[in-house]
């Protein structure tokens, strides 16, 4: 059984956790595999958007610090120690997610997000969750500090002091509260997440892909600008790209001609 499963709707990829009986809880075997995922679907001219979900009740729970299958391995490690010498793809979700695809993702959290879990969901472009998400960072729970890029995405997210909070009070936060605070932009009933999903991502591959991927490659590298008078010259050389392109004179056409646009992504 495939850990994580792929499917293509339109001209959305669909990316679904697979390990229900675990609540979704990382493997080196998936982590990677989502991470490559995304590189596909980044290399894919035909996919536009890219949503993250989880099969079963859980989104994910972080790592699975469980022990192996059974195979003895004499590597002078536990399973725990080997697991978490070995796990170089958590520091690879968010720049994977973030920052190596110009194409938007979205994550639908469909249940509990929690440690790795939550840094996963964090680096998606967009959280819509469903009325049964918990979420929690689950560090310190376990001893540890932040990682997967959760002490990037998250202040950027919600700022210093309210990421300092959640991540120092280190307790379960349900799906209104996480609205409220910032760590998700929309609640849908349990029921109607996976086609709000679907929907909205949908929605948004509607939109010139060109001009998509240029909002996405601009916002997600904000954090990073250190020259705004660069950044506003990048601007305007990718607004007058799109302009130029085949989709921003079907934008014009269509806005003159009063109908729907019809997008090439060119």
């Amino acid at each position: 059984m495939a850990v994580l499963e792929e499917q293509t709707v339109g001209h959305v990829r669909v990316l679904r956790l697979n390990r229900p009986e675990r609540k979704n809880a990382l493997t080196g075997e998936l982590g990677w595999a989502i991470v490559r995922a995304v590189q596909r679907a980044t290399e894919d001219d035909d996919v536009r958007v890219i949503a993250i979900t989880g099969n079963g009740d859980a989104f994910c729970s972080g790592l699975d610090l469980g022990p192996g299958d059974g195979t003895p391995v004499d590597t002078g490690l536990s399973d725990q120690e080997r697991f978490l010498d070995e796990k170089g793809w958590v520091g690879r979700f968010l720049v994977a997610l973030r920052l190596d695809t110009d194409k938007p993702v979205v994550a639908g959290v469909n249940g509990v997000a929690v440690g790795a879990g939550l840094s996963l969901a964090m680096a998606a472009d967009i959280r819509i969750a469903s009325d049964t998400a918990r979420l929690h960072p689950g560090y310190l729970r376990a001893g540890t500090s932040p990682d997967g890029g959760l002490t990037w995405s998250l202040p950027t997210l919600i700022g210093h002091e309210q990421a300092m909070r959640f991540l120092l009070e280190s307790r379960m936060v349900g799906a209104d509260e996480a609205l409220a605070r910032g760590l998700i932009s929309e609640v849908v009933a349990a029921g109607a997440l996976d086609g709000h999903l679907l929907d909205y991502c949908t929605a948004i591959a509607q939109q010139a892909p060109l001009a998509v991927r240029q909002t996405k490659r601009l916002v997600a590298r904000t954090p990073l600008v250190t020259d705004v008078n660069a950044r506003a010259i990048e601007e305007i050389r990718l607004a007058l790209r799109g302009l130029d392109s085949e989709d921003g004179q079907e934008a014009v056409k269509a806005i003159m001609e009063k109908r729907s646009p019809i997008f090439q992504g060119r």
